[in-house]
């Protein structure tokens, strides 16, 4: 007869455990849609105003949201007094948003690469082509084999080497 294992996962101290770390099986919910087998993981209340949750996988949630109204029985002048209130609650938001991304332009650059775009001497709006020219003439104006004795010149070369890398990465990221 197999004794019952003792081993625990805590080292000897028992505050260690993490909430939820038995080493039982893990207790997987089904979605509450009759004949679905799916993982019932997005609660969704049973009638308004009561604790009771259905269960449902996403897409039966999403069947079960389709034609959830936010304004339902309200008249046409309530609704919009709602919305102009919710509204006015969230304008501070909408006008901070352009602190989001570190930065001013269309919000396509981090601030690493608008700086990086300072260094080739370009707008924030330039396509990578432009990118690509301003480095080549960058890098030939500021090579060390043409300004051999300009320690400035292959400070700026190199400046303007780490700048193209920057962006050129950021172009390789973005989705086509």
């Amino acid at each position: 007869m197999a004794r019952p294992s003792s081993r625990s996962n805590d080292w000897g101290f028992p505050r260690w455990r993490g909430y939820g770390s038995e080493r039982g099986a893990t207790k997987v919910r089904i979605c509450d849609r009759h004949g679905c087998e799916n993982p019932g993981d997005c609660p969704a209340p049973k009638s308004p105003n009561s604790p009771d949750r259905w269960y449902f996988c996403p897409d039966h949630a999403a069947e079960y949201n389709k034609n959830w109204d936010y304004f339902q029985g309200l008249s046409a002048e309530e609704a919009a007094e709602r919305e102009r209130d919710e509204r006015r609650s969230s304008a501070g938001y909408a006008e901070a948003s352009h602190y989001g991304w570190a930065g001013p332009g269309d919000g396509r650059w981090t601030g690493d690469q608008l700086r990086a775009l300072e260094t080739l001497e370009l707008e924030s709006d330039a396509t990578f082509e432009a990118i690509q020219t301003a480095w080549r003439r960058l890098v030939k104006a500021n090579h060390p084999d043409v300004n051999r004795n300009d320690a400035q010149a292959a400070v700026r070369f190199q400046a303007v080497q780490a700048a193209f890398e920057i962006l050129r990465r950021a172009e390789e990221r973005r989705p086509q």
